[in-house]
């Protein structure tokens, strides 16, 4: 009878491999390290674009895996998601904060600023496990700083390239139609 690898040296090695990991993308040219452990590598830039606050609902594109390469969550195959920065994990807040609207980067995401030691409640994610997600911030919604100056139509929406260039101006007179 083989015996079960006890679960703290299993979570231990986890962490271990993980954080070596972190290290190996920290001495990656490019690569910030933030104050809190969270590594952030851009990997497409657009200095033109918003940065989302603490307060922002983002539109994203992500595949998260861990460090042995599983992957435990993706969108790469789906629509993007939508949702507010400050329902999050904290890593992920964080790396989104230091990117613009249109970039993508390579985030890494220590155990603390993740799920911590406990993982997920599904078990998809064990605990202390180091996360590393390919992120494309597609759009900052609400509560953006920064960026190239926007028009919005009559319904609140941002209108297109082609209506802020001419194919329309987008504004509406006193009677609510289009000029």
């Amino acid at each position: 009878m083989f015996a079960s690898p006890n679960s703290d040296t299993i979570r231990m090695k986890l962490e271990e491999d993980g954080r070596q990991m972190l290290e190996q993308m920290g001495a990656t040219e490019g690569v910030q390290k933030l104050d809190n452990g969270v590594y952030v590598h851009v990997l497409e830039t657009n200095e033109d674009g918003q940065r989302p606050t603490t307060s922002s609902t983002v539109r994203v594109h992500y595949h998260g895996s861990l460090p042995d390469g599983t992957v435990f969550d993706s969108t790469a195959d789906s629509e993007p998601v939508t949702f507010p920065l400050a329902q999050v994990i904290p890593g992920w807040r964080d790396g989104l904060l230091k990117m613009r609207e249109g970039e993508t980067a390579m985030v890494g995401i220590p155990p603390e600023q993740a799920y911590g030691e406990e993982g997920t409640p599904d078990g998809r994610i064990p605990g202390g496990s180091t996360l590393f997600f390919k992120i494309s911030l597609l759009e900052v919604l609400s509560a953006g700083i920064g960026g190239s100056p926007g028009l919005f139509g009559a319904d609140g929406k941002k209108l297109g390239k082609a209506a802020a260039s001419g194919g329309g101006s987008g504004l509406v007179g006193a009677d609510g139609k289009p000029l």
